[in-house]
């Protein structure tokens, strides 16, 4: 009966849209000097490669768009969903790492070493320099790569910067998280830094106290005003919004004022403030002449955390979890090339299906020697056929917790089911070991000062529990657990898992380096490993001491 109420309830929200005429809104975040409504669109050619505009918002959870039911108004993301595809059955990972490793690689956590959490700051640790990246294979066909945002795939060393792994120029942060206003960051006591750039320099001339969000359209539309609209631009808007620190403008609260929750209340500003900016970001397109040949695609990196204002109902979990509330995410595409607009697309995508996606569209070349997780997944958006992805690694992490009563017997001698891991195939959903914060948090716990445990619905765990099978077409809130019940079908999902794990390469997680320190630094968080230095140093002793024999 709750299961399906529910579903009543899901099939309502995906039916509800909000529209909104794109020149009804004045002023807002990140509105350039200079009104971009009411003024006609520059006229750009046609070309064959399409203009690519990929925007991914920072743990924005499943509820929180109007057109999954919210109560946080977001008319700019309902009328883009709604005039392209919604993406309904579309997976990220539970962290910010992972995913932006996965869509800029397309491939897997465990065939980059970037398995286990994400790369904290103090960390000597990037995207491993021998992976080839998607700006580098759209500047292979003519394409201006532009990033603005959040990087948070490591910078210990130069070579791991932005500018330096394809992108012809950035602007935004390294790290994780921030202050949105004043752009620092403490990563513990005392380490604390600047985290603001302009390509591979800290951005001290733009540190005027701008809200990031606002800060962050401005720079994209300046990208759009100086490019050259026959020229075909990769523009990947990697917005801070809306991770934690809890911060937006004051005018953004006018709505939510009916709010009780302090954390709700901010993150839905927060949510508001982005929307505006995405408005701005399209209407910047338009005036610029991209518009009629581009290709928007929006993304939430992971799961919404409850704890700081996030809903994911009715999903089970949150953030940091691989219950379907940490990596089943708000997405869709939205594009004047796309043939089957105003669709939803229910077949099953993952964020490492857009490398190959976005190369093929650019007209560039997939190397043969690359591995690649992902699938060209562009008719199964823009045409409504079947994805050629059937199953999901969402990962395997054998440094996290173990979970105390996992063992090999437990997974049928195929697995040790201590080892954090999940695994979707066809309708099938696995997990293994400790999958994480378990609980539905439904919109009424939102009552106070952070999700009221009165109101959630508690998971009591069964003593010797690390095995979970779903039926996710079904069950996709994850209650009814069928492990018991079908267990040939747990052991085809373990041996699929095991086949994974034997192509895995070893976990990146190196302990803190003390030179990381800003302080060591100018007080800026940056490059801090001078490999080079030591090396030509090196070059130059062995050179005296040759001399001198």
């Amino acid at each position: 009966m709750v299961a399906a109420v529910l579903a009543g309830l899901s099939l309502l929200s995906l039916l509800t849209c909000g529209y909104l005429a794109w020149g009804s809104r004045r002023g807002g975040a990140g509105e350039a000097p200079g009104n971009l409504l009411g003024e006609e669109p520059v006229a750009g050619a046609p070309r064959s490669q399409p203009h690519i505009i990929f925007i991914l918002a920072d743990d924005q959870g499943f509820r929180d768009v109007g057109y999954h039911g919210s109560e946080i108004r977001t008319p700019t993301l309902d009328k883009l969903a709604a005039e392209g595809v919604k993406l309904e059955n579309y997976y990220v990972q539970p962290m910010c790492t992972p995913s932006r490793s996965q869509l800029i690689t397309g491939k897997y956590q465990i065939h980059t070493g970037l398995q286990h959490s994400i790369i904290r700051p103090t960390q000597p640790n990037c995207l491993p320099l021998d992976n080839v990246t998607l700006p580098q294979k759209l500047k292979e066909v003519g394409y201006s790569t532009h990033m603005v945002g959040k990087w948070h795939l490591g910078f210990y060393r130069r070579e791991c910067m932005p500018t330096q792994r394809g992108f012809d120029s950035f602007f935004g942060s390294l790290l994780g998280s921030g202050d949105y206003y004043t752009h620092f960051k403490c990563d513990s006591p005392g380490i604390c830094g600047y985290d603001l750039y302009e390509n591979n320099n800290a951005a001290w001339d733009h540190d005027n106290g701008i809200y990031s969000t606002q800060m962050y359209t401005q720079k994209v539309q300046q990208i759009l005003a100086s490019h050259n609209p026959r020229k075909p631009i990769f523009l990947y808007i990697a917005y801070q919004a809306v991770h934690s620190p809890l911060q937006a403008p004051g005018r953004y609260f006018e709505h939510y004022r009916s709010i009780n929750n302090i954390n709700r209340r901010r993150y839905a500003a927060m949510l508001a403030c982005l929307d505006e900016a995405i408005n701005n970001v399209t209407l910047a397109l338009r005036k610029y002449g991209y518009y009629e040949n581009s290709i928007i695609i929006y993304s939430s990196d992971n799961g919404g955390q409850p704890m700081a204002g996030g809903s994911n109902w009715p999903l089970r979990g949150s953030k940091g979890t691989y219950w379907e509330g940490g990596i089943r995410a708000v997405g869709f595409v939205h594009s004047p090339l796309l043939k089957n607009k105003g669709s939803v697309c229910k077949e099953l995508v993952h964020i490492t299906d857009w490398f190959p996606t976005l190369i093929t569209l650019a007209e560039g070349q997939i190397d043969e020697d690359i591995q690649l997780d992902g699938y060209d997944v562009w008719e199964t958006i823009s045409e409504g056929r079947r994805s050629p992805r059937v199953d999901i690694l969402h990962n395997i992490d054998p440094i996290y917790t173990k979970a105390k009563n996992g063992s090999w017997a437990a997974g049928y001698g195929i697995w040790n089911t201590a080892i954090q891991s999940a695994i979707r195939v066809n309708h099938w959903k696995l997990l293994t070991g400790n999958p994480g914060y378990s609980d539905w948090v439904p919109p009424q716990a939102f009552s106070n000062a952070g999700p009221n445990r009165w109101h959630n619905e508690r998971v009591s765990w069964s003593a010797g529990k690390t095995v979970w099978l779903f039926n996710i077409t079904a069950d996709p809130y994850e209650r009814v657990d069928l492990s018991a019940r079908h267990p040939e079908v747990v052991k085809q999902l373990l041996r699929r898992l095991s086949q994974f794990n034997k192509t895995a390469v070893p976990v990146r997680y190196p302990p803190k380096d003390p030179r990381s320190n800003p302080k060591l630094n100018g007080g800026v968080w940056g490059p801090w490993f001078k490999e080079d230095e030591k090396k030509k140093k090196s070059d130059k002793s062995k050179g005296a001491n040759k001399q001198k024999k």
